[in-house]
């Protein structure tokens, strides 16, 4: 049915407060270097950038997961999931040997250094020279059941 959406699974990977917070007592210490230097309205338009400028990083750090009408959505990469031949399960130990030693120059990666677990999702498609994406997720059991559906 043209116009109907089919969302099988879908997760956001937001940057953890604490990251946040670090990067907004980074920005902090500008502002209280201008409120030292210069007169106060700097300092408010300072802090006020400061607040934009953390709310822009917290945007751009986050990533989205989306699988929908047989399309898989990472960031803003896509494939059909007929394109996809496996998927295996990577806990914090497999995930880390995947992402450094066994690392394949070609793979599609989309990874986030707080989440320490994912997936990676094999490809079968003659057209792309991409052997795999290595994908962070809080949830792959889940999204690979939501694939494996689909493919």
């Amino acid at each position: 049915m043209a116009g109907q959406s089919s969302m099988e699974y879908r997760e956001i990977l937001r940057p953890p407060l604490q990251t946040l917070a670090f990067i907004y007592f980074l920005l902090g210490s500008i502002v209280i270097a201008i409120w030292a230097a210069l007169p106060a309205p700097a300092t408010q338009i300072s802090f006020i950038l400061s607040l934009l400028l953390l709310l822009l990083i917290a945007r751009s750090l986050s990533s989205k997961i989306i699988l929908a009408n047989d399309v898989l959505y990472v960031g803003k990469a896509a494939i059909e999931t007929k394109f996809i031949a496996e998927v295996i399960l990577l806990d914090k130990k497999e995930m880390a040997l995947e992402r450094t030693v066994r690392i394949d120059p070609a793979a599609h990666l989309s990874l986030k250094f707080w989440e320490p677990k994912g997936v990676k999702i094999i490809l079968q498609d003659e057209r792309d020279p991409t052997p795999y994406w290595l994908v962070t997720t809080k949830r792959g059991e889940e999204l690979k059941s939501a694939i494996l559906q689909r493919s």
